[in-house]
């Protein structure tokens, strides 16, 4: 079965890093996109970024842009979320997303998402 296993979140100051994981099992890694999205309480959901595993495009959302780094590592299935400079407007569970395209992967269209994992920025 499809399977999106996200980790790496925790509560960190402001101005600190994390990094985020999601580890993908159940379909063949190289032909998807992947991306992360966030949702605070009594907030839309939102895109933070994505990338395609097979031609390494990526986005980032303007809020994240400069400060965040996607990645992927093909032989362990997985791909990474680098957050520096966290602001407590980054607080929010963290969602990764798969499905063919970075276009369907952030236009909502994903049928496979992860679990989630809270990320909390202190001031």
């Amino acid at each position: 079965e499809v399977q999106l296993v996200e980790s790496g979140g925790g509560l960190v100051q402001a101005g600190g890093s994390l990094r985020l994981s999601c580890a993908a099992s159940g379909f063949t890694f190289d032909d998807y996109a992947i991306g992360w999205f966030r949702q605070a309480p009594g907030k839309e959901r939102e895109g933070v970024s994505c990338i395609s595993i097979n031609d390494g495009s990526t986005y980032y959302a303007d809020s994240v842009k400069g400060r965040f780094t996607i990645s992927s590592d093909r032989a362990r299935n997985t791909v990474y979320l680098q957050m520096n400079s966290l602001k407590p407007e980054d607080t929010a569970v963290y969602y990764c997303a798969a499905d063919l395209t970075v276009g369907s992967v952030l236009g909502g269209w994903s049928t496979s998402w992860g679990q989630g994992t809270q990320v909390t920025v202190s001031s």
